[in-house]
């Protein structure tokens, strides 16, 4: 029998990328594992995701082949120290936990750093292979983040020391983002892999059952549907165009994040009532929200770093035939304009764009859009498959 070790700090049923990431992966992982005699631990986290969303989970579940652990981490609002708070929690709890446990594998998947980390150190001290599924590049992201010189100057060092052993350490790296391809060009140890993000079936039978977009009369509603983060920078963009496309338009902000305030300071700032914050949502009424919008936005802040992702909400906003507003740029814009060339794309930032593309779509005749062949090459039933497989072949 062979045992694997899986580490994911998000897992369902919280509500973010990394939990929908690798909540269908690990049942991929595990309905081919049980031919092959293999059993999987997973020490994840309690939901956490949004302080202002909460469901409920059990802290120890058990399902065939595979032992989940959610560990209860402090309440956070999603700044640096908090996170950082959390992360120890975790990090001390799982090598608590794992204390005379054998693995074959560990496989950790990974946004900030730290889970990565953890299963560095947890691989190395067995001497066993580390399969790493990266989705960020914190060095870079906390390099563009992180406004304070002195807390750079101390941090940066620190963390780069941590990513070199980690990564030289790796036997094999998934990167989520092709754009990460460069930057991970230094590390020669391991092999590599590229599966990205996918659509999820839920999303599939949505684009089955509203198969095209129909204008509603009326005020247009624009829906943006996420975390509310420095990495998002909507209040550099949302209360701008807000202003400049008056009553004709509304935004609705559904999420919660480190940076909300700074929206709503913005929001009073220009004075505009045509944006409304809403709460945090579980996935079945999102889907509701996302029928009744006309535009579905996207934004990632103006950061080098954000220049190498491939957001994960593409993949699931892609799916509603609604017009995607899209403010990105680097890999993400890249391989929106190769797979969604309908989408309305505006740089970082820039209300006027933004507002510049929304009137010209207004004012123009539109073909109906059809999705089937990103459908196909973007399942995320298919993309789990061949991924659990390489997992399972670095036992081997």
């Amino acid at each position: 029998m062979k045992r694997i070790l899986y580490l994911t700090f998000y897992f369902k049923p919280d509500l973010c990328a990394g939990s929908f990431r690798n909540s269908p992966l690990l049942e991929e992982l595990a309905l081919q594992g049980l031919s092959k005699n293999i059993e999987i631990d997973v020490f994840t986290t309690l939901p956490n995701r949004y302080s202002s969303f909460s469901q409920e989970a059990m802290e120890v579940e058990r399902d065939g082949n595979v032992k989940i652990e959610r560990i209860a981490i402090p309440e956070h609002k999603s700044g640096i120290k908090d996170q950082s708070i959390s992360f120890k929690t975790y990090f001390d709890e799982v090598k608590s936990r794992i204390k005379g446990q054998h693995y074959d594998l560990v496989f950790a998947s990974s946004s900030r750093l730290f889970t990565a980390y953890l299963g560095y150190r947890i691989a190395k001290k067995r001497n066993i292979p580390l399969y790493l599924d990266i989705r960020d590049i914190f060095v870079d992201t906390i390099n563009d983040v992180l406004k304070n010189p002195f807390i750079k100057s101390g941090a940066l060092p620190i963390l780069k020391y941590i990513e070199k052993k980690t990564f030289g350490y790796a036997k094999h790296i998934n990167l989520i983002s092709a754009g990460f391809k460069p930057y991970f060009s230094r590390y020669k140890n391991a092999t590599y892999s590229y599966f990205s993000n996918g659509i999820d079936q839920v999303f599939i039978d949505e684009n089955k059952r509203v198969n095209k977009y129909d204008a509603r009369p009326g005020k247009k509603r624009i829906v943006y549907a996420g975390n509310i983060g420095e990495g998002q920078g909507l209040h550099k963009v949302v209360p701008q165009a807000a202003k400049l496309l008056g009553d004709s338009h509304e935004f609705h902000i559904i999420g919660d994040g480190g940076a909300k305030q700074l929206l709503m300071d913005k929001i009073e700032e220009e004075k505009v009532s045509n944006v409304i914050l809403r709460e945090p949502m579980g996935r079945n009424d999102l889907i509701q929200e996302y029928h009744m919008a006309d535009y579905l936005l996207i934004h990632l802040n103006d950061y080098e770093a954000f220049k190498k992702v491939l957001p994960s909400k593409i993949f699931e906003l892609a799916m509603f035939n609604k017009p995607l507003l899209a403010g990105v740029n680097g890999f993400a814009r890249e391989f929106i304009q190769d797979n969604l060339a309908d989408s309305l794309l505006f740089f970082p930032g820039m209300a006027d764009e933004m507002v510049e593309k929304i009137n010209k779509y207004e004012s123009g005749e539109h073909e109906p859009v059809d999705r089937a062949d990103f459908i196909q090459r973007f399942k995320r039933k298919a993309i789990n498959e061949n991924m659990a497989t390489s997992i399972i072949d670095l036992l081997n």
